[in-house]
């Protein structure tokens, strides 16, 4: 999947948690901004690829139809009626999946040649230990696209919006915000700025199910570039993006300077964008 369909992914976001299913197909059509991403970079060939940390698996359908091959792996087995029907549905046969732990892999030193991580790492309980382990799998000079937000962003918190836009989560630190969104779903759900099917809060309380904060690490600029590089990689793109509310009340020069101010960069930065090399 190479057109990126911004209304398409829009649509399928808004009922992304109505099953495995509806996650897959969002993720399948959200996937061309990723390579689209490569594309920029200058990334012209993906090779054996491996999506750590596939979830529902829509990504490593797209993937797959890019690539030489594809194993996608998860701690649990969501793909199993998600991604191994879309990749069915698409005709793709290039494509595996296994339910295994991103930190203790079980495949061979460079096996690899390029390594996804879309909105994994922050889920991860040691991200080093997952990194490591990125880097015995590639080849040398193997690449990985790694994707997360700062914890302290509206996107790195995985917490649902107010209708009245405020960044509760500053304020009230983690374990409070959680609980109080959790609240919220299910006794004020119109208090969340969130469509039914596109809040996994909503779903969960509508279910009837007690949802688990999952955030294990608590992701900063500072301690993911440490992480990465005590990982054995090289930076080749370091790219942010800043939400809406800098850029608008904030001079351009300004913006700009921000990735240099580590609590305002971890704040106002909604997406960190890296592609590294494994030398």
């Amino acid at each position: 999947m190479r057109t990126v369909n911004d209304e398409a992914i829009r649509a399928h976001g808004a009922v992304r948690f109505r099953s495995e299913y509806h996650y897959a197909i969002f993720e399948y059509w959200r996937s061309a901004k990723v390579l689209r991403y490569l594309d920029r970079c200058g990334v012209t060939r993906l090779g054996r690829v491996l999506d750590d940390g596939c979830g529902g698996g829509g990504m490593t359908v797209s993937f797959a139809e890019e690539s030489d091959s594809v194993v996608g792996i998860d701690l649990s087995d969501r793909f199993a009626a998600a991604g191994t029907v879309l990749a069915r549905e698409k005709s793709v046969a290039n494509i595996w999946f296994a339910r295994t732990d991103g930190q203790a892999l079980p495949f061979r030193d460079d096996a690899f040649d390029t390594v996804f991580s879309h909105a994994v790492i922050e889920h991860v309980a040691d991200p080093l230990a997952y990194l490591h382990e990125m880097r015995r799998v590639l080849n040398p000079g193997g690449l990985v696209f790694l994707q997360t937000a700062p914890y302290l962003a509206p996107s790195g918190a995985h917490l649902p919006r107010l209708t009245f836009p405020v960044p509760y989560y500053l304020f009230l630190g983690r374990r409070v915000s959680f609980r109080l969104a959790r609240w919220l779903a299910a006794h004020l759900p119109g208090a969340l700025d969130a469509p039914p099917d596109g809040s996994s809060f909503l779903t969960s309380a509508r279910k009837g199910e007690v949802k688990r904060d999952d955030l294990l690490y608590r992701v900063t600029v500072r301690n993911l570039r440490q992480n990465i590089a005590a990982a054995g990689f090289r930076v080749i793109h370091e790219d942010f993006s800043f939400s809406g509310l800098a850029k608008r009340v904030l001079p351009g020069r300004v913006v700009g300077r921000v990735r240099g101010v580590p609590l305002v960069r971890d704040i106002l930065v909604t997406d960190m964008n890296y592609l590294l090399r494994a030398d």
